[in-house]
């Protein structure tokens, strides 16, 4: 019987995770698409992040606490804990010149 709850239990934390709001971002050489992100606010979802480029990139944002540095050719996800409404700046810390995003929870 033990079983059947621990099983049931991790299916329905599957299903759960698999309704999460999925936003997708690509990091390019110094590009960003898009720059601008707009997320549910008060909502829990997931940011995957896609290195399409020749150099390494990092995802970072100090206001949400979140880093991730891919290679070339690499994908990953970030899940980020429901936001307040406002906006919250992310970059890439490799390419800090041009590489500047904003997420923005309504």
């Amino acid at each position: 019987m033990k079983m059947i709850v621990l099983l049931l239990s991790l299916f329905s934390a599957v299903a759960f995770a698999d309704d999460m709001p999925t936003f997708k971002l690509e990091l390019k050489d110094g590009t960003l698409n898009p720059a601008r992100i707009q997320v549910p606010a008060k909502t829990k979802f997931r940011l995957e992040v896609r290195n399409t480029g020749k150099t390494p990139v990092e995802f970072e944002s100090t206001q949400l606490r979140k880093e991730k540095v891919l290679a070339p050719g690499a994908v990953s996800s970030v899940v980020i804990q429901p936001l307040d409404a406002g906006e919250y700046k992310f970059y890439d810390e490799f390419h800090m010149a041009t590489a500047k995003g904003v997420i923005v929870a309504k």
